[in-house]
């Protein structure tokens, strides 16, 4: 519902090259209560208060010299925002259909032909002023209601994001002394995708999802995930069920991250060769994210002491690395992981 005391404060301007019409229009307005109140006689003068985005209503003249009602209306349309409501009421003694139509055509709302009736032109105000004052009211509410959705939405990502890094502790708890081995292989992920070009949606994405590569560990028993000595080939092959937990645990989210994360976990175990698990995917088959995930779990793995060994010096991990290029690993992503750390880089002896 309107605002009476609202609608009396409308900005309201006059817009007629005849004093005597300004002058009748403006006692008539200010005799129904109306307190905002703008006169002009001269078009050019009033064309940059015209487009003022906080004018209520003009009351427009069209034939007037230096500048036509036309052409101000013409202004008006190419300075309006798409579903912005700025009511222009056209009042003129030309009174032919053509003149009606065109003004209703360049944005007019109203159009009265003078001598016009004060309680018309009352009526005609006040209609048109209620319902600039409504489209005001649903224009904020739709802002508040927009504020309120992203302030929702940024509530539920943050959410989302603290689930995502606790199911990678919960990972990390199992196996890893240092639980930091999912962190680490989230941000070099990251960077292994920047150096290859990829987009940065991609980037973030990533960043987020690779560390839970591993989180089908959770449903491996403690026996086999903690031993210390090799893995017997029957024990192997219940640890590389792994890779299929952890993808049926992240199956049928419509979360961005936990899809990729989904794709990470049943693939980064795949070889570029063809003889890794679970599908035996070859070469790009396997996915992007398998691939690059791949490539920084043995890295990470190599370079940071377990249980069961030492870490290795960086030099020695990506000789490693280098030596298995082509066969278990994507040699792009290789040489994007080389680059990365071209410093260790030793120079062969001739």
């Amino acid at each position: 519902m309107t605002n009476p005391i609202r609608l009396l404060s409308s900005r309201i301007l006059i817009v007629d090259d005849e004093p005597a019409n300004v002058l009748l229009l403006e006692r008539l307005l200010e005799q129904l209560g109306y307190n905002n109140i703008e006169t002009y006689t001269s078009p050019v003068e009033a064309l940059p208060r015209i487009l003022d985005q906080t004018v209520d209503l003009v009351l427009l003249d069209i034939q007037m010299p230096q500048l036509t009602g036309f052409e101000i209306l013409e202004q008006i349309r190419d300075h309006k925002n798409e579903n912005e409501f700025r009511p222009v009421m056209v009042l003129t003694a030309d009174a032919t259909a053509s003149t009606k139509r065109k003004a209703l055509a360049l944005g007019a709302e109203d159009f009265l032909t003078k001598p016009f009736e004060a309680y018309e032109v009352a009526l005609r105000v006040k209609n048109l002023l209620r319902t600039r004052q409504l489209y005001k009211e649903i224009s904020l509410e739709n802002d508040l209601l927009e504020q309120r959705v992203k302030e929702r939405t940024r509530d539920l990502e943050e959410v989302q994001l603290e689930i995502v890094d606790r199911l990678g502790l919960a990972t990390e708890y199992r196996d890893d002394d240092t639980k930091a081995h999912t962190a680490r292989v989230g941000d070099m992920a990251s960077q292994l995708a920047s150096a290859l070009g990829l987009s940065p949606k991609f980037v973030s994405l990533l960043r987020l999802a690779a560390p839970l590569h591993d989180i089908g560990k959770i449903g491996i028993s403690d026996l086999i995930l903690l031993k210390e000595g090799k893995l017997t080939p029957e024990e192997f092959e219940t640890m590389k069920k792994h890779t299929e937990i952890g993808a049926s645990i992240l199956s049928g989210s419509k979360s961005e991250i936990l899809q990729l994360a989904q794709e990470i976990a049943i693939s980064h175990h795949e070889r570029w060769d063809g003889r890794g698990y679970p599908n035996q995917l070859q070469g790009e088959q396997i996915p992007l994210s398998g691939r690059i995930v791949s490539v920084v779990d043995v890295f990470d793995a190599l370079t940071h002491e377990r249980t069961y060994k030492k870490a290795w010096p960086i030099e020695d991990a990506l000789d490693e690395i280098e030596k298995n290029a082509g066969s278990q690993f994507d040699p792009v992503i290789v040489d994007a992981l080389l680059a990365l750390f071209s410093e260790y880089r030793m120079p062969r002896a001739a």
